[in-house]
């Protein structure tokens, strides 16, 4: 047995995963099943079923049976359901993080953060019963003017690997409140931890066909795009993929919110604080594996900073592989982030810290292990500075002044986020009104915003208009009636009246 790391607890390799549809566990007759393996210990962990047309189409006729009982169910009674649903996951949280970390390679403490704010949701659509969505004013003498957010009907989220509870908690909570019915697709990689919650939205009373589960693959994902009963669809994966989701969505007639990857930037002043800034650029690129589109992956080292990249250097250096640090999800991942660093070194590039030679856990030899990696000396060309690399990788440019750092931050084609690390409040709010990505840090190395405050970014890092999470989710899984009124002619007659 393996020692023991970061308290893990490896989930046993017995779990054959089913779809939930109309308030049951089924499995997809004749379904072929996929095998689910850990990224820590390369052993299999459970089976997860790939759904063919068919099997979508009976998850989402169900659901869509449902919808007519649950749009005329008041908000505050979906509300209630909901609330008691997040207790239920409070409750089984130690369960869910081991369980994440399992078949994901994050840490334990990552995963429970991870599902932690991803409650946060939940909290915000919570509070949508005791918010304005919608309005009535008096426009005219007599007459009233009403605006109400409609549900949409079966929408559908289709969520990746890396953060297998928060990301489709960005989605099923606000589509839930707002009376939609949601139908989860979550990756073939990593679906245990959906399992979890269908089992808790069951316990806590949803009723039946409310919220399912359709385990797949692409073709799956295209059946569920294509369903005529599926309204809307929000995606988060890489951009190849989400462009694609958004294409076939789209030309379907859906609505289509779709996020996909990221090149983050970080810009390093030489005023920056030392401390603030090893720890902030550090843990954002080697959080979660850099297995996150909010990873910091790309420096943009202004002037004199080589005393502070020697610190972040020498602390990457000392991260411990799973007590400090998580798996990589698979051994193609694994290649493709070795390719990359040998790429960067036949382009020119210096290897400063090679991940690749830290050595594995003891007992966990099997799993997919790899260490930070720092590149410094990229020029705007390489591989390294311009793709997503999806992994503990961080790349220097060295840049003369803030000006050219912003100029590369404008060329870059995607725009989840840029963070700029000074003590200097007029770089700060030079960096903050010119930047070109979607959410912004000061001294911050992950700045993922807050509800109500929403997630998206720009460029290529999304495709469709608003964002996932906060006010603008509200728009996004609803549709707005107006309603005009008048009970009696006005003394005052207008073309109103």
């Amino acid at each position: 047995m393996p020692v023991t790391i970061n308290n893990f607890v490896n989930v046993p390799a017995s779990h054959r995963c089913s779809n939930l549809v109309g308030g049951a566990w089924l499995a997809p007759p004749n379904a072929v099943y996929l095998p689910v393996v850990s990224p820590y210990t390369g052993e299999k962990i459970g089976e997860v079923p790939v759904s063919t047309a068919a099997d979508v189409d009976t998850v989402v006729q169900k659901a869509q049976a449902a919808f007519a009982g649950w749009r005329a169910t008041p908000i505050k009674e979906r509300t209630q359901i909901l609330l008691k649903w997040r207790e239920l996951m409070l409750a089984n949280l130690d369960r869910m993080s081991h369980t994440a970390a399992s078949e994901c390679g994050k840490l334990v403490d990552e995963a429970r953060a991870g599902i932690l704010k991803g409650l946060e949701v939940t909290e915000f659509a919570a509070s949508l019963q005791n918010m304005a969505t919608g309005g009535v004013l008096e426009v005219s003498r007599g007459v009233q003017c009403e605006m109400r957010h409609e549900p949409l009907g079966v929408v559908a989220g289709i969520t990746p690997f890396n953060f297998p509870a928060m990301v489709p908690m960005w989605m099923y909570p606000v589509a839930l409140v707002l009376g939609n019915c949601f139908v989860l697709k979550p990756s073939e990689k990593v679906p245990l931890t959906s399992q979890i919650i269908g089992e808790l939205i069951v316990k806590a009373g949803f009723p039946v066909g409310v919220f399912s589960i359709v385990n797949g693959d692409r073709k799956t994902v295209e059946a569920l795009t294509q369903h005529p009963f599926v309204q809307a669809v929000g995606f988060v994966g890489s951009t190849p993929v989400a462009k694609s989701v958004y294409q076939n969505a789209t030309q379907a007639g859906k609505r289509a919110l779709t996020l996909g990857g990221a090149k983050n930037a970080i810009i390093l002043l030489p005023d920056a604080d030392p401390d603030v800034a090893v720890r902030g650029i550090l843990d954002s690129f080697t959080g979660c594996g850099g297995q996150r589109c909010m990873a910091a992956s790309l420096v943009y080292a202004v002037g004199p900073v080589d005393a502070t990249i020697e610190k972040i250097v020498a602390a990457a250096k000392k991260i411990e592989l799973g007590n400090m640090m998580g798996a990589i999800i698979d051994k193609v991942a694994m290649k493709r982030i070795s390719d990359a660093i040998d790429q960067a070194a036949k382009d020119g590039a210096k290897i400063l810290v090679d991940g690749r030679k830290f050595p594995a856990p003891k007992g966990y030899e099997g799993g997919n292990w790899l260490g930070p990696t720092i590149i410094d000396g990229a020029k705007p060309e390489m591989a390294c500075t311009k793709d997503e690399i999806f992994g503990p990788v961080l790349t220097i440019m060295r840049v003369g002044s803030l000006p050219q750092a912003m100029t590369l931050e404008h060329a870059n084609p995607f725009g989840n986020a840029t963070s700029v690390f000074t003590t200097q409040g007029a770089a700060a709010r030079y960096v903050t009104d010119n930047a070109s990505a979607g959410m912004l840090g000061v001294n911050i190395g992950v700045p993922v915003p807050r509800e109500p405050f929403s997630f998206g970014g720009t460029k290529q890092s999304k495709f469709g208009s608003g964002d996932i999470t906060g006010v603008s989710a509200v728009d996004f899984w609803t549709w707005r009636k107006k309603i005009t009124t008048k009970w009696s002619l006005a003394k005052d007659n207008n073309w109103m009246s």
